[in-house]
């Protein structure tokens, strides 16, 4: 099978050379969408070997997503892998999702940091658990980590599913789009990293604008 990994990015200049340099020694190809970063994350994921997208401001992890997810499209790839650009997602676990797609049959093999969430926030594992319970019941599947970014997705999926969300609610749509489209899908165990990283997430204005968008995705049939 060949693959690419989409990697959306702010502002990473310190971690985005050492995540692309390890993709491409795994003989993946590799997209970063630098999102409107005011530091020097284009330069150095091109100079490690990534191919980049630009956008001129911040305009968020759906539609930074979304942009690379057209792009890889039309490139021939049988899959692509999403991860964080901020060392959250190991590289060498890359292998472990690619192993998983080609011995079962489903079209989504998700991160599942939640199999052992004991470096994970206790506020992040609560906000977590809530979450990928109302997706897994949206979505008729058991999801037990809705919320990982950590993820591969046969390029089939893509091409039959609607995506029109902008920001931290792509993690989510894909998931419910691609089970309402009846794909299955899958999860394996990977280790969450923490190293104190300052999150992108804002509690108040996330969480309203997830639930407004669980019930627009919740009522739609």
């Amino acid at each position: 099978m060949r693959g690419c990994v989409i990697i959306p990015a702010y502002n990473e200049e310190m971690r985005i050379g050492h995540i692309v340099c390890e993709i491409k020694a795994k003989g993946l190809d590799c997209l970063v969408i630098d999102d409107g970063s005011s530091d020097k994350t284009r330069k150095i994921a091109e100079r490690e070997g990534a191919s980049v997208i630009s956008h001129p401001v911040n305009l968020g992890k759906g539609t930074s997503l979304r942009d690379g997810f057209r792009r890889i499209m039309d490139g021939g790839y049988d899959f692509i892998i999403t991860m964080d650009g901020d060392g959250q997602h190991h590289p060498d676990e890359i292998g472990n999702f690619i192993k998983a797609a080609e011995e079962n049959d489903a079209e989504i093999i998700l991160g599942n940091r939640m199999y052992n969430p004991k470096d994970m926030p206790l506020r992040r594992r609560l906000t977590n658990w809530f979450m990928s319970t109302l997706i897994s019941a949206i979505a008729r599947q058991d999801i037990p980590d809705s919320q990982c970014g950590f993820r591969l997705v046969r390029t089939g999926v893509l091409k039959a599913i609607p995506l029109t969300t902008n920001k931290y609610e792509i993690e989510s749509e894909v998931l419910i789009e691609a089970s309402r489209a009846g794909f299955k899908i899958r999860s394996i165990p990977i280790k969450s990293i923490y190293r104190g990283q300052k999150s992108q997430i804002r509690p108040v204005v996330d969480t309203i604008r997830f639930i407004s968008f669980i019930l627009r995705k919740g009522l739609r049939r």
